[in-house]
């Protein structure tokens, strides 16, 4: 089946019958569930594709064999898509124009099914560089939008969105000589037309291009925001969604501000509008239903969970520990229906808006928040409450005088009658913690700790699961705030572990989790730990090994286990072991899966993960006592192969345990150090930053124990970190990590790393003037003051950063204090007086102050 360019295929070209039949018999058997079959089916369509017209038939069968059921001729499309993503430039010439006419004539096909599959064949052909070869393509598309009939201006118009998502860049780009220019005009008519797809449609194609600030789109921006106000109003909830879309986008553009300001009176009203709850909401989510405590949950109402691995963090002055990916207070209020609906996307705008303008948004927002917020009916006032969740964030400031007023009015709707308001309450008045918890604690506090507990208790599942998670935030922000009232708050949460259903199970385990997490040591009494401990370990036994479920227990645990310390002795060694076992069952899963992975599954790392960081927990919490259960373990030989894991997470996970153990109990990490320190070294790679990030506190904490005999180790690790203490946007938690071990290393081998101090001195001393004073920032100065000893010429350049440092601490130890003074009246002596006036007359004027109060410089 051979032919000649000259014979004008395209016209001519048949299908062989008996080689139809054969494409037709493989296209029905990889339909098929079973995965013997499909494989075999794979490997014929690889050999088919030796033959050049094979494309052809795929095509064929697409658009012309009308006789076939959509499945299969979709089907046939995908495969040819599959081939022309692979093997496009091998396709000859004939081919190709009958494929690309194919196309553009049964763009209009009756089926949507059909339609889409052309759609997505034709932005394929499209991104393979071809928009250039096929000059008709777009001018084709734009002019069959204006056909009379309904499919193929719908079909034109999918295949124009395709093109639009997978080729903004060229669009807008002098290559094809600004198609946009004509393209978003015309795009822009179709606002009104009367089919809500094709609305659709036409405003995910201008979407595209709000990004990358096209010039076509700025110079109608004005009528075109007009447009979407209209549009995100549009009766069709899919319209309305699309277009609201376009303000989140916007919103987070940096031309936002200036092209939205004029517009704002407009466009707030809609978005706060559109917040109220649909009547289809309400029924999906049966909000009639009031009690629905008793009824199990079905289980796809469960969504999967993520673990967030160990990292280790220092302290700072201002606010605890700094997490770099804070993202836990999405507007995330009714998560089980249809995931993404109008009511969120305007919220989440709305939020993201008010993080713009800040408190500018207020003005356009007070007014129609008093209408809303003391409305009779309860879908009005559920939407103003979530309002004012919304514009938490960024508004903050201009809300302080009016909260004293609202705080205690939304603690009064916790009691509502209606649970949708409760629920929403519930997240609003965690979005407003953080004030709460700097007012006097009887003020605001009290009260809203007490309704919150209620609510944990509710009888509807969706408050129950609100409540859980809005008194999660409550307890980071209060912390120690909390203690007078433990238990009380430990006898709510112990008495919902028997009231609870499946999911909100996983999130009251987050809520105690956090609560250890925020109180720490002062829940480690005999009587609070008599409540909390005999319904965890009761669920701990009655869970599988395989059970998703050990997940968030595993966590919980962890964070108990270090905050009970000493306490949680009577618990640890089942814990331990299963930790233990953990680790083992999934790392021989996966070197059978490696071995032979048609015969094994690859093993769910999550629970390798889990349990190391567990084991981390409790070597944290019980320190020396863990010592025991180590010693009649083999973790440090699993251990030894979770640090060579292929996961990040894995790796992450293991050196944080290795840092812990080695605080623990060094005697049984000793003998393994010198196969860890390779390991260590190179996993020094800021790509992954928290890997990066746990080794090197590791190898810090491990130099503590070493000393001296650290030396051998210096060169594996050293020039890494001073690269990584070097390196532009860093994150300031592996900055503060990398500076400490190197401080530790140069404590214990001073001759190995002073040498490099002039190459490290100065991001040392920016990167760690912000923590705490503390055993960690203790050690890393000790080591910056002998390297300057050994090698004072290092640190002459950069003397003013060293001084900015050591006047961070707040109250060294006599003896690193003695050591500073010596170093700041040495440097001070060697220079002389007359200079040393010129070099402190630089100095601001309360690190001027400072020095001669703390050190007498």
């Amino acid at each position: 089946m051979v032919w000649d360019r000259q014979t004008k295929m395209e016209y001519e070209w048949k299908p062989d019958e008996q080689g139809l039949q054969q494409i037709l018999q493989l296209l029905k058997e990889s339909q098929s569930p079973d995965t013997t079959i499909q494989r075999t089916v794979q490997q014929k369509l690889e050999q088919l594709n030796q033959y050049p017209d094979f494309n052809n038939y795929l095509i064929f069968v697409l658009t012309k064999l009308k006789s076939e059921d959509e499945p299969t001729r979709s089907l046939s499309g995908l495969i040819l898509k599959n081939n022309v993503k692979a093997h496009f430039q091998n396709f000859p010439n004939g081919v190709t124009d009958f494929i690309k006419s194919e196309c553009l004539n049964n763009i209009g096909d009756s089926s949507p099914l059909i339609r889409a599959t052309v759609g997505i064949l034709i932005t394929t052909i499209a991104s393979k560089g071809e928009l250039q070869n096929w000059p008709d393509l777009l001018p084709k598309l734009c002019s069959l939008l204006d056909s009379e009939d309904y499919n193929t201006c719908e079909g034109a118009f999918g295949a124009l969105q395709k093109i639009c998502e997978d080729s903004a860049e060229i669009l807008d780009s002098d290559v094809l000589d600004r198609p946009l220019n004509i393209m978003i005009p015309k795009f822009l008519q179709f606002f009104k037309h009367s089919s809500p797809k094709i609305r659709s449609h036409a405003v995910a194609c201008v979407n595209q291009f709000i990004i990358s600030r096209t010039q076509a789109l700025m110079l109608h921006i004005d009528s075109f925001i007009e447009y979407m106000l209209q549009r995100t109003q549009d009766q069709d909830e899919n319209v309305a969604l699309e277009a609201c879309e376009f303000w989140l986008t916007l919103a987070e553009q940096p031309i936002c501000k200036d092209v939205l300001v004029r517009h704002l009176p407009k466009l707030i009203p809609v978005l706060v509008n559109g917040m109220k709850y649909s009547d289809i909401d309400i029924i999906l989510l049966k909000g009639d239903v009031e009690e629905d405590e008793t009824i199990p949950d079905s289980e796809q109402d469960i969504r999967p969970r993520f673990h967030r691995s160990r990292t280790v963090a220092q302290q700072h002055d201002e606010d605890g520990i700094e997490e770099e990916d804070d993202d836990d207070d999405e507007i995330d209020d009714d998560d089980t229906i249809s995931d993404w609906n109008l009511r969120k996307c305007s919220a989440a705008a709305l939020d993201v808006l008010a993080n713009v303008y800040r408190d500018e948004l207020l003005p356009h927002i007070l007014p129609l928040l008093k209408e809303l917020l003391f409305h009779h009916e309860w879908v009005v006032k559920e939407s103003g409450i979530l309002v004012l969740g919304a514009i938490a964030e960024g508004c903050m400031q201009g809300m302080i005088p009016y909260l004293p007023e609202l705080i205690p009015h939304l603690i009064q709707c916790l009691s509502d009658k209606k649970a949708l308001v409760r629920s929403i309450t519930c997240w609003t008045l965690s979005r407003y913690a953080h004030w709460v918890v700097s007012q006097p604690p009887d003020t605001y506090l009290k009260p809203l700790m007490t309704e919150l507990l209620k609510r944990i208790l509710d009888s509807n599942k969706r408050v129950q699961e609100a409540a859980c998670s809005a008194f999660a935030t409550l307890e980071e922000e209060a912390c120690t705030e909390l203690v007078p009232y433990l238990a009380y708050i430990l006898d709510t949460l112990v008495f919902a572990f028997s009231k609870y259903q499946h999911k909100n199970l996983l999130i009251l385990y987050d809520a105690i989790g956090t609560l250890a997490d925020s109180v720490g040591h002062h829940l480690n009494k005999p009587e609070y730990i008599q409540m909390l401990m005999p319904p965890l370990i009761q669920k701990w036994n009655m869970l599988k090994d395989e059970d998703k479920d050990l997940f968030p227990l595993l966590e919980c645990l962890s964070s108990v286990a270090t905050a009970l310390q000493s306490g949680f002795l009577p618990y640890c060694e089942p814990v331990y072991q299963r930790c233990v076992n953990l680790v083992q069952k999934t790392l021989a899963q996966a070197m059978l899966n490696n071995a032979q992975p048609d015969q094994y599954e690859a093993p769910d790392k999550d629970f390798m993960i889990v349990a190391l960081d567990l084991l981390s927990g409790l070597a944290e919490g019980l320190g020396g006592n863990i010592e025991q259960l180590v010693a009649r373990s083999n973790i440090l030989t699993l251990m030894y192969q979770c640090m060579q894991d292929k996961m990040p997470e894995v790796r992450q996970s293991s050196f944080a345990l290795l840092g812990d153990l080695t605080k623990a109990c060094f005697q049984h990490v000793k003998p393994c150090i010198a196969d860890f320190m390779p390991i260590l070294g190179t996993n020094l790679n800021p790509e992954f930053i928290s890997v990066c990030n746990n080794a090197t506190w590791a190898i810090g904490e491990i130099s503590i124990q070493m000393g001296i005999e650290m030396q051998p180790y210096i060169p594996m690790v050293l020039h890494q970190l001073v690269e990584i203490i070097n390196r532009p946007n860093t994150p300031k938690t592996l900055l503060e990590n990398t500076a400490i071990t190197i401080g530790r290393l140069g404590y214990v081998c001073p001759q190995e790393v002073a040498p490099m101090l002039q190459q490290f001195i100065r991001p040392w001393c920016t990167s760690l003037r912000n923590i705490r004073d503390n055993e960690e920032k203790d050690s890393a100065f000790r080591g910056i003051c002998t390297m300057i000893s050994v090698n004072p010429s290092g640190v002459i350049q950069d003397f003013i950063f060293f001084c900015d440092a050591v006047a961070s601490w707040i109250n060294p130890k006599d003896d690193l204090r003695d050591m500073f003074c010596k170093i700041l009246h040495g440097f001070k002596n060697q220079v002389g007086d007359e200079n040393w006036r010129r070099f402190s007359d630089q100095f601001p004027l309360p690190l001027k102050e400072r020095l001669a109060a703390f050190y007498g410089v």
